[in-house]
């Protein structure tokens, strides 16, 4: 590597060591919503198992479904904090 891309490559790392943690700060002021998560828009994993991932949701408001919304704020939106059994 000549110097040019060693420094490109360390000033690329920092960034996004930067931006993890920044990241990791907002997630502490966010919390998972249960049931407001409209089809196609929920944050990831289905509790249920009928999907891995985010944005795959069938249905508006599926009690399995979820969605990190600001700390406590999820039951004023009519969620839930536990999913539904």
């Amino acid at each position: 590597m000549n110097k040019r891309q060693v420094l490109l490559a360390a000033a690329f790392a920092t960034v996004c060591v930067a931006g993890i943690g920044s990241a990791q700060a907002a997630d502490t002021a966010k919390e998972k919503c249960f049931g407001i998560a409209k089809a196609g828009q929920n944050d990831c994993a289905s509790v249920t198992g009928v999907h891995s991932c985010a944005g795959q949701s069938k249905a508006d408001n599926d009690k399995s479904e979820w969605k990190y919304v600001a700390k406590g704020t999820c039951q004023k939106a009519g969620g839930s904090m536990k999913p539904a059994k």
